[in-house]
C-alpha cells in the first residue's frame, strides 16, 4: 500500500482549510463540496475535524486504515477521524493529558457514528491482552446495548440517539484501558406512549417482536403483529436497511459480554413487555351516585402476571388517587382521562428507570477494578440540534445542551484564543463572531431564566397550566431581543400569523425554533402518582423495588422531587465543567442533505450549518493566528535537552526543535547502546583471558549427557559444531562459554514454559485432591515434587484456617477414631462421613427421660438406646465426664451401664463413637491410665457358668453392629456380631 507523506499529496481539493486561498464562504462550501463529490469526508480546520454524513458504507475503516494513521504526525496523511483520534490518545499515553473528544451537530449528521469510530479506533491501537481485550470488548459492546434502548427512528435519522451519553474511558499509565463510566442525559421518555407521524418507538419494541423465539414471545405473552400495541407506531414500523431480527439477536449477545445474567436478560424484557401490555389498558366512565365520573379498568391478567402483581391492587391504582398533607390523607376517584393520563405516566416512568438501571448495570461491569490513578478519554455522543414540526419541552432541552456546547467550542477557539494573543501583546486584530452565552443566559438565567419560571409555575400554589407559564414568559422576556411571542409586549410580533398564540420562538445559535407550550408544566414536572408507585413496589418482580423505592410504604417521603428541568441543567452543568478539565478536540459533523441520501449536497443546507457552527470564523482565528500554542514550562520541559543555546531561550521553530529532538534522542540511545556492548566485549575478554578448562574433556562430558537431555539431536549436532569450529587449543574458554550459554538458554527458557503451564494445569484447592501436573524435563524432577509438597502444605493450611473451634473438636474426635480403628475394623470407612452427635435422645428435653437428666449433673458425651444381647430388656448407656474433679472413676458416672453381675454382652449401631469418646474420656483422666482398646475376630466370653466363643460377624446398619464392654483389669474387650 502507497503510504502519503504529505497532506497535500494527491489532494481532493484543500485538506485544511487553514490554507483555503482565496477565502470566503463560497469558496469554503464549494471545497466540501468537491471533497464530498469523491467520498473525502473528512476536512480539517487546523485540529478540528469537519465530517460530512455519506449516508453509505465507505471502504476507510479498515485494519490497515488503523495501522496506517497509527502513530503518524496529525498533518502527515490525509484527513481522517481516526488522525484525530490517534492524536487524543498519544497526547493521553505519552503526556499524561485527559482527554475528551466533542461531536457536535444536528440530528442525523453522523454523531453516534463518529463516537463509534473513535471507540474502535482507540480499541484497536491500544495494549493487548486476555484482560485488556476482555474490557475492550465489554466498552464496545456497550453501544449496541445502549442504542437499542435508547435510539428509535426520526424522520431526520433512523438511529437517532434519543438520550445523551457521555462515556470515560479510563486507562493505565501504558495507556491501556482498564474500564469506563457511563453517564446519560434526558432520556426522550415521552416516546414511549407517542410518536410523531414517521417516527418510531424506541428499537428495542420492533426487535423483540421481530427476533425473539416463539418460546420467548410465549413467556412475554405477545405476538408479532406490531398492530396489537397501541403504544407502537405502524405507519413507520419497518425502516429500510434495518434488520430488527438480526439486531435483537446482536443486543443479546452485547449484553451476554457486558455482563448481564441471563435472568437479569429476562426480567428487562419482561419490563418491555409489560410497557407494551400497559398501553393496551383502557379504561371506561363509570357513573357514581354521588354525580361524579370515575374509570372502570378494562384489561387483562397477562401483564399482572408479567409484573407479579394482584389486579385488585392495579385497578385501584388507576381508579384512585391518594394525596397527603402532614398527618392526613385524603384519597379522590379518577376520571377516565385522569387513568389514561396515570397509566402513560406510569408506562414512561417503567421504561425510563428500566433505562437508568440498564446504564447503572453496565457501568458496574466495565467500571475499572483498581484506585490507582488513571488516566481518561471522555467521548460525549448527545443528541443534536433538532427543529421539527412540533417542537415541545424534550426539543427545548435538547437546544438547551447543544447551545451550552457550542458555548465551550466558542469559549475554547474563539474567545480564549484572541485574548490570549491581547494579553501577550501580540499584534492582532479582532475577529468578531456571534458568542450565543446571551442564549444561554435567556434559558439557564436562575432568577429570569426561562427553566427558572418553568420552575416557579411548577411549584407554586394555585391552579397552573402552560398558559400561565407562557403569560410569565411573556412578562419577563418581552424585550430579549432573542426571544419571540404572540401575546408578549414587543408588537412587532402581534402581527405575525407565522407565530401562534400557544406557542414561544427563541432564536437559537442554529436558527429560529417555534416551541409548543402545550405539556411543559406536566413534563417538567414528570410527576407519578404515589398509589402507582406503591402498587409496583408491591410486584413480585426482581426489579420493581429497585425502580420504585419511593413505594415503599415504609420510607414515605412527602418532600417534592425536583423537577425534570431542574435536575437536566444540573447534570448539564456537571458534564460542562468536566469537559473543562480536559484537552478539548472537536469533530463538527455536517449533514449534507435533509433526504438521508448518498452522493447528494444541498449548498444551501450546508452553508446553514456552517454559519451557524462558525466554522468561518474558525477559519480566520486560525489563520490569523499561530498554528502551534504551548505554555513556556512544558515547551521547556520537552526541549531543553537539545542544546545550550535552546535553553532557557530560544528562537528555532517548533519542527526544527522536534527533528532536533528526534535525532538527540537517537545518539543517546546509539551511546547508551556503546557504552554497554564494550563493557560487555571487555567483561568477556578478561573471563577468557583467565580461564584454563580444556574444552576436550568439557566436550566429552557433554556428549555422553546428550542422550538424556530434551533434545538430543539437537545438542549433539551442537556440540559437533563447536568441535569442527572452535580451535580449541587457543580458545578453549570461548568453546566452554559457547556451550554453557546454550545449556543456560535451554534451561532458562524451559523453566518459564514450565512456570507457565503449570500455572495454567494447577489441580484443585481440594486437600484431598492427589492429581498433580507431569514435569516436562527430566532434570526439573527435584523442583517439580518440591513444589508439589509446598502446594499440597498450603492448601491444607489453608483449608484449615476455614475451621471453627467447634469444627475443630470434631475433627479432633474423629482424628482419636482414625488412631483407635484405621485399617483395623471392616466398618470403620462407613463411619468417616457420619457425624458424632452424642445425645441421641435429647435427654435434657424428652420428658421420658427427666427423672435421669435431674440427677445428671455432668456434661453429657453420649446418649442412646442399646440392645443387650444377654439379657431380656434394654438398658440404657449413659456416658458422662466429670468437669469439676478431672478424674477418672468407672464408679462415678463416666460410664454408667446398669445390669447384673456378670459379663454383658450390647449391640449398638454405633460401634466405633461409643468406643472412641469412651477413650477420649479415659485419655483425659490425669489420674488414671486411659483405656485400651482391644479388637479381635473371635473371643470366649463367660455367660454365668458357660463360656460362649463370640465370633465378628460384617453386617448391620450405618457404622456398627454391636460393642461388648467387659471390666476387667480397667480393659475394654469390644466386639461386633449380627444384630439380634
Amino acid at each position: 500500500m502507497e503510504v502519503k507523506t504529505s497532506l497535500l499529496d494527491n489532494m481532493i481539493g484543500v485538506g485544511d482549510m487553514v490554507l483555503l486561498e482565496p477565502l470566503s464562504e463560497e469558496t469554503f462550501i464549494d471545497n466540501l463540496q468537491k471533497r464530498f463529490s469523491h467520498n473525502e469526508i473528512y476536512t480539517y480546520i487546523g485540529s478540528v475535524v469537519i465530517s460530512m454524513n455519506p449516508y453509505r458504507s465507505l471502504p476507510i475503516y479498515t485494519a490497515d486504515k488503523v495501522e496506517e494513521y497509527r502513530n503518524r504526525n496529525f498533518y502527515e496523511l490525509s484527513p481522517h477521524i481516526y488522525a484525530l483520534s490517534d492524536e487524543a490518545y498519544r497526547s493521553l499515553r505519552d503526556q499524561d493529558k485527559d482527554q475528551c473528544i466533542l461531536i457536535t451537530g444536528e440530528s442525523g449528521a453522523g454523531k453516534t457514528e463518529a463516537s463509534k469510530l473513535v471507540m474502535s479506533y482507540v480499541a484497536a491501537v491500544c495494549g493487548k491482552g486476555h484482560e485488556v481485550n476482555k474490557v475492550k470488548e465489554q466498552l464496545l459492546q456497550s453501544n449496541p446495548v445502549l442504542e437499542a434502548f435508547g435510539n428509535a427512528k426520526t424522520v431526520r435519522n433512523d438511529n437517532s440517539s434519543r438520550f445523551g451519553k457521555y462515556m470515560d474511558i479510563e486507562f493505565d499509565f501504558k495507556g491501556d484501558p482498564l474500564g469506563g463510566v457511563i453517564s446519560n442525559y434526558l432520556l426522550e421518555k415521552s416516546r414511549v406512549v407517542k410518536q410523531p407521524r414517521g417516527e418510531r418507538n424506541f428499537h428495542i419494541f420492533y426487535q423483540l417482536l421481530s427476533g425473539a423465539s416463539e418460546d420467548m414471545l410465549k413467556k412475554l405473552k405477545l405476538g408479532r403483529d406490531f398492530s396489537k400495541y397501541n403504544y407502537l407506531s405502524l405507519d413507520s414500523a419497518t425502516v429500510n436497511g434495518l434488520d430488527d431480527a438480526a439486531n435483537f439477536r446482536t443486543v443479546r449477545n452485547a449484553m451476554q459480554i457486558v455482563g448481564f445474567l441471563e435472568d437479569e436478560v429476562q426480567s428487562v424484557l419482561e419490563l418491555v413487555a409489560a410497557v407494551l401490555k400497559l398501553g393496551n389498558i383502557e379504561f371506561k366512565p363509570e357513573s357514581r351516585a354521588n354525580g361524579f365520573d370515575e374509570s372502570l379498568y378494562v384489561g387483562d391478567l397477562e401483564m399482572c402476571e408479567l409484573l407479579g402483581i394482584e389486579q385488585l391492587v392495579l385497578e385501584r391504582a388507576f381508579s384512585f388517587r391518594t394525596v397527603e398533607a402532614k398527618m392526613e390523607k385524603v384519597s379522590t376517584t379518577l376520571n377516565v382521562a385522569q387513568a389514561y393520563y396515570a397509566r402513560d405516566a406510569l408506562a414512561k416512568n417503567l421504561y425510563s428507570r428500566m433505562f437508568s438501571w440498564l446504564v447503572n448495570r453496565i457501568n458496574e461491569s466495565i467500571k475499572a477494578k483498581t484506585k490507582a490513578r488513571k488516566k481518561v478519554m471522555g467521548v460525549l455522543d448527545i443528541y443534536g440540534f433538532e427543529i421539527f414540526e412540533d417542537n415541545s419541552f424534550e426539543q427545548f432541552i435538547i437546544n438547551y445542551c447543544n447551545e451550552k456546547l457550542q458555548q465551550i467550542f466558542i469559549e475554547l477557539t474563539l474567545r480564549e484564543e484572541q485574548e490570549e494573543y491581547v494579553r501577550e501583546g501580540i499584534e492582532w486584530t479582532n475577529i468578531e463572531y456571534f458568542n450565543n452565552a446571551i442564549i444561554c443566559e435567556l434559558i439557564e438565567n436562575n432568577q429570569n431564566g426561562i427553566l427558572a419560571m418553568l420552575d416557579e409555575e411548577c411549584l407554586r400554589p394555585g391552579t397552573v397550566t402552560d398558559e400561565t407559564f407562557l403569560d410569565k414568559l411573556n412578562t419577563v422576556c418581552a424585550e430579549h431581543q432573542h426571544f419571540e411571542s404572540r401575546l408578549s409586549k414587543n408588537s412587532k410580533f402581534l402581527t405575525d400569523h407565522s407565530l401562534p398564540h400557544n406557542c414561544f420562538r427563541i432564536q437559537h445559535y442554529a436558527g429560529k425554533v417555534l416551541y409548543q407550550v402545550e405539556g411543559f408544566v406536566d413534563k417538567n414536572n414528570d410527576l407519578l402518582y404515589r398509589d402507582l408507585s406503591q402498587a409496583m413496589y408491591k410486584a413480585n418482580h426482581s426489579l420493581m423495588k429497585l425502580l420504585f423505592p419511593e413505594g415503599n410504604p415504609a420510607k414515605v417521603n412527602l418532600k417534592r422531587p425536583p423537577t425534570a428541568g431542574f435536575q437536566f441543567k444540573a447534570s448539564v452543568g456537571t458534564l460542562m465543567r468536566n469537559l473543562q478539565t480536559k484537552n478539548p478536540n472537536y469533530i463538527r459533523c455536517i449533514k449534507p442533505n435533509d433526504k438521508k441520501a448518498a452522493q447528494v449536497f444541498s449548498e444551501s443546507l450546508v452553508s446553514h450549518q456552517v454559519r451557524y457552527l462558525g466554522l468561518m470564523e474558525n477559519v480566520r482565528v486560525r489563520r490569523a493566528g499561530y498554528a502551534f500554542r504551548q505554555a513556556y514550562e512544558p515547551c521547556l520541559e520537552r526541549y531543553k535537552m537539545l542544546c545550550k543555546q535552546t535553553w532557557p531561550h530560544w528562537k528555532d521553530l517548533l519542527f526544527f526543535l522536534e527533528e532536533r529532538r528526534r535525532q538527540c534522542l537517537e545518539d543517546l540511545a546509539t551511546l547508551i547502546q556503546k557504552i554497554y556492548r564494550g563493557w560487555k566485549r571487555r567483561t568477556h575478554f578478561l573471563l577468557l583471558k583467565k580461564s584454563q578448562v580444556v574444552v576436550a574433556l568439557f566436550v566429552g562430558v557433554w556428549l555422553c549427557l546428550v542422550p538424556l537431555l530434551p533434545f538430543p539431536h539437537y545438542f549433539y549436532f551442537q556440540a559437533r559444531k563447536i568441535l569442527r569450529e572452535l580451535k580449541y587449543q587457543k580458545r578453549c574458554k570461548e568453546a566452554v562459554t559457547t556451550i554453557a550459554a546454550y545449556w543456560h538458554g535451554m534451561q532458562v527458557v524451559s523453566m518459564q514454559k514450565y512456570f507457565f503451564d503449570l500455572k495454567n494445569t494447577m489441580p484443585s484447592m481440594s486437600p484431598i485432591d492427589k492429581s498433580w501436573p507431569a514435569r516436562p524435563f527430566l532434570f526439573l524432577e527435584g523442583t517439580h515434587q518440591q513444589l508439589r509438597s509446598i502446594f499440597h502444605l498450603w492448601r491444607c493450611k489453608q483449608y484449615r484456617d476455614q475451621f471453627t473451634e467447634e469444627k475443630k473438636a470434631i475433627y479432633e474426635e474423629k482424628l482419636e477414631a482414625s488412631k483407635l480403628f484405621k485399617d483395623k475394623k471392616a466398618l470403620y470407612p462407613s463411619s468417616v462421613g457420619q457425624p458424632f452427635k452424642g445425645d441421641y435422645l435429647d435427654i435434657n428435653k424428652n420428658p421420658k427421660y427427666q427423672k435421669l437428666n435431674i440427677v445428671m449433673d455432668e456434661k453429657l458425651l453420649l446418649a442412646d438406646v442399646i440392645n443387650k444381647v444377654n439379657r431380656k430388656r434394654n438398658l440404657l448407656v449413659k456416658v458422662c465426664r466429670n468437669l469439676q474433679r478431672q478424674s477418672f472413676n468407672h464408679d462415678q458416672c463416666h460410664y454408667l451401664i446398669i445390669a447384673a453381675k456378670g459379663d454383658f454382652l450390647l449391640s449398638s449401631d454405633r460401634l466405633i463413637e461409643i468406643i472412641t469418646k469412651l477413650h477420649r474420656t479415659g485419655a483425659a483422666s490425669s489420674d488414671r491410665e486411659p483405656l485400651s482398646v482391644d479388637i479381635s475376630d473371635e473371643f470366649l466370653v463367660q455367660f454365668k457358668q458357660d463360656k460362649v466363643c463370640v465370633k465378628f460377624v460384617q453386617g448391620g446398619p450405618k457404622n456398627g453392629n454391636s460393642v461388648t464392654c467387659k471390666r476387667k483389669n480397667n480393659r475394654l474387650l469390644e466386639v461386633s456380631v449380627p444384630p439380634p
